[in-house]
């Protein structure tokens, strides 16, 4: 049942672990009676909770409050960051350790946490009278996120460093989860659950200023004066001030408890916004909904085990369990390097690109950005200026929201040069070619920039569709060249797919992987193929939707069925997006080169007479969808209908999504079969990150083992009989139906595919 439950992950043996945490948090009293506890966990740049950690922070806490020379307490970090949030991997480890009660486990271990942040809130107080407790402030010197911001709620006052680089928030809900360390119940009963529900449920980051509008923090305060802000205010604290609201007598929730008139209403509207935004396909929205307005009906102490409980029932939900894994536990190995090649660092300190347009310019832009030296060259002198100013618009952007300074834009657009001269290539320990989709232009660069630059240089060749191994064939050293395929728009895009080609040699791996990591994106690696891994699993998407348009199904269910799965988009809206003569240039290379084989002429009669029509999709304003002047969809075209009219007879949701989805998974699952794929892991991260791939569920080889092999098979043998060979039960996924394998039991740890 448990997604966690099949990854292991090795944290050491015991005595180690607990010698390792005994350091992660410290403990000291000073001169004037503060006792400080330090947050600072060894060998990390950000502090994580672990299991360990948290029962010395209740040690402290006692220490504390049972030295009456100690006349209030500060919790602060020894890095220039407060708090990453919990190390996930406890919770994989509790319920593993749990045996046949998972949930008892972990119940257990939410609600120990709830009992030592009730006692550092509550700090001592007399139950009766509410007095003689402890002060408690925090002093947050920047990033501060999930459970760091949950402790930071329960001390009585929270100061934070006025930095530029400082953020803090609740964002568990984007990995799945939702804050059940006690800040759902806290920060919606501080400010209401109106205002509460962009840091609960969209998971928001706020800058210091902004944090504090919103109740977050009481004070923003210069950084070098963070711990002597935070040390007078204990000193003159007095009982009134460290007494949380909900505490008090007469204590009413702010906006209005769900019995009340305009509390009511706020969950009415609450309880449509959150379906309207996950089609009830994420449970954790749902929970932390549940949690908030069955916590508002009862005191504070029952509503932490209200929270506890729903929390329990998300993380024993295999869709959240999925997420986590994906979106955490994978995607953290993955980008630090879990398939790279065992070779010296390859750190990139000079990058040519060549071709300025707009992927040109957007790697130009993430690569400045990370402090490396850029040259970006194109033919002409002007085309490689505007692919700078490109870079200069996206840091206008940020300086207009107050995320970047003038003197940080300048900085960065001074690592780029952009030039015309391809000897300024010259010293380049890493060459992206970004230049068109056309194998004679990218030979043509290939050959004059190899003349140019050292030998130890390696090439990659940004690409979405053209095979490396046959691009490859125009280098002098094909061992050092290699596919790098960046998703547009660059900047924004975080999945990057390295493609190895037939003679790719490890250095050339390690090279593109140093490299994304430098540009802090997410690598996936994978062999050589037409399509490779991404665009392989996202065309069959497109394509089945274009599809039933042809067959005659409606475009609206076609639509709404994505949506309702979690896609972020239908698949005629994407080929909108992405242009609908970019699908026919690729539909008719494909024809090319498959001939007989080709399988999607049904497809082409829908794109290809599109094309003829003029409707290229957004770009056109004329598409799938219909678009008003300014280019905003005004909702599906009506006249598909006069020459793809609906069918009298339409099919179920459900088969609809199954064709929709069942496209994707049998190709990503040809595609480990094949070798391309060489690690689940990257398939599921890569699939979200890449295309959007219904996140809910963790990934495709996560959805396959959410439901089982067997029931996989008997869906595709169905819509195989009944629509044609596409959904052919690949030999792998039938042999795991027949042995009752699943994916992650097989290859959850990294194995190669056999």
């Amino acid at each position: 049942m448990s997604a966690l439950r099949d990854t292991k992950f090795t944290r050491g043996s015991a005595p180690k672990q607990k010698a390792k945490t005994m350091t992660d948090f410290t403990y000291k009293v000073d001169d004037d009676g503060v006792a400080i506890i330090t947050w600072d966990v060894p060998g990390k740049s950000m502090n994580v909770l672990t299991r360990e950690a948290f029962s010395l922070v209740d040690e402290f806490v006692d220490k504390a409050l049972g030295d009456d020379a100690v006349k209030g307490i500060i919790v602060t970090s020894g890095k220039p960051t407060f708090a990453g949030g919990m190390d996930l991997n406890v919770l994989a480890s509790i319920r593993e350790q749990s045996g046949d009660n998972p949930a008892q486990g972990l119940f257990d271990f939410v609600m120990n946490g709830h009992r030592i942040m009730r006692k550092l809130e509550r700090a001592g107080l007399d139950p009766k009278t509410n007095k003689g407790g402890k002060p408690v402030a925090c002093a947050i010197p920047g990033f501060c996120a999930g459970i760091g911001t949950e402790i930071a709620l329960s001390c009585h006052r929270r100061f934070m460093a006025d930095e530029p680089k400082a953020k803090i928030g609740l964002p568990e809900i984007l990995v799945g989860l939702f804050p059940g360390g006690g800040g759902t119940t806290r920060y919606s009963r501080m400010v209401g659950a109106m205002a509460a529900s962009p840091v609960l449920l969209e998971g928001k980051m706020l800058d210091p200023a902004k944090a504090k509008s919103a109740g977050l923090i009481d004070e923003v305060v210069p950084a070098d004066k963070l711990m002597d802000e935070a040390k007078a205010w204990v000193l003159s604290a007095t009982d009134a001030d460290i007494v949380k609201p909900w505490d008090q007598k007469g204590w009413k929730m702010p906006g209005g408890a769900p019995y009340h008139p305009a509390g009511f209403m706020t969950f009415v509207g609450a309880n449509a916004m959150v379906h309207g935004k996950t089609q009830g396909v994420y449970p954790a929205a749902k929970a932390l909904l549940s949690s908030v307005y069955e916590g508002a009906l009862v005191p504070f102490d029952t509503a932490l085990k209200i929270e506890a409980r729903w929390f329990v029932n998300v993380l024993m939900n295999p869709s959240s369990s999925a997420m986590i894994r994906s979106l955490f536990i994978n995607k953290e190995a993955i980008e630090k390097g879990a398939n790279r090649p065992d070779v010296p660092d390859q750190k990139v300190k000079k990058v040519g690109i060549l071709g300025a347009g707009m992927m040109g310019a957007g790697i130009a832009y993430v690569s400045a950005n990370a402090g490396i030296e850029v040259v970006l060259v194109d033919q002409k002198q002007e085309a490689a200026d505007r692919g700078k100013s490109y870079s200069e618009g996206i840091l206008d952007k940020g300086i207009q929201r107050r995320k970047m300074t003038e003197e940080k834009k300048a900085e960065v657009l001074s690592r780029i040069a952009a030039t015309d001269d391809y000897s300024a290539l010259a010293g380049c320990d890493l060459i992206v070619e970004a230049v068109f989709e056309d194998p004679r232009i990218k030979a043509e660069v290939t050959q004059k920039v190899e003349a140019i630059v050292g030998e130890d240089c390696i090439f990659a060749t940004n690409t979405s569709t053209l095979p490396i191994s046959d691009l490859a064939k125009a280098s002098k050293r094909p061992e050092q060249f290699i596919g790098i395929h960046f998703f547009s728009p660059v900047d924004k895009m975080l999945l990057v797919e390295i493609i190895r080609g037939k003679q790719t040699g490890d250095r050339a791996t390690a090279k593109a992987l140093d490299y994304v990591r430098q540009i802090r994106k997410t690598p996936i690696v994978v062999n050589d193929a037409r399509f490779f891994y991404a665009n392989r699993c996202i065309i069959p998407y497109l394509n089945e939707g274009i599809r039933m348009v042809g067959e005659g199904v409606t475009p609206p269910l076609i639509e709404n069925a994505a949506r309702l799965l979690g896609m972020p988009l239908g698949p005629l809206q994407l080929v909108d997006e992405t242009s609908v003569d970019l699908g026919v240039k690729i539909a008719k290379a494909t024809r090319a080169a498959m001939g007989d084989a080709y399988p999607d002429g049904a497809v082409d009669d829908v794109i290809f007479w599109l094309e003829a029509e003029g409707r290229l999709g957004r770009k056109s304003k004329a598409g799938f969808f219909a678009y008003d002047e300014a280019g905003k969809r005004q909702g599906l075209w009506d006249g598909l209908g006069g020459k793809f009219p609906a069918s009298a007879e339409q099919p179920d949701l459900t088969e609809v999504q199954h064709r929709l989805l069942m496209a994707q998974v049998l190709e990503a699952v040809r595609a480990l079969e094949d070798g391309v794929l060489m690690d689940i892991r990257e398939g599921d991260v890569g699939a979200i990150l890449g295309w959007g791939f219904a996140p809910w569920s963790g990934g495709p080889f996560s959805w396959l083992d959410m439901i089982g092999a067997a029931r996989a098979v008997e869906i595709c043998d169905d819509l195989a009989a009944r629509h044609g060979e596409r959904f052919s039960v690949p030999a792998l996924l039938r042999e795991m139906a027949t042995s009752g394998e699943t994916f992650y039991g097989r290859y959850g740890a990294g194995q190669k595919a056999a």
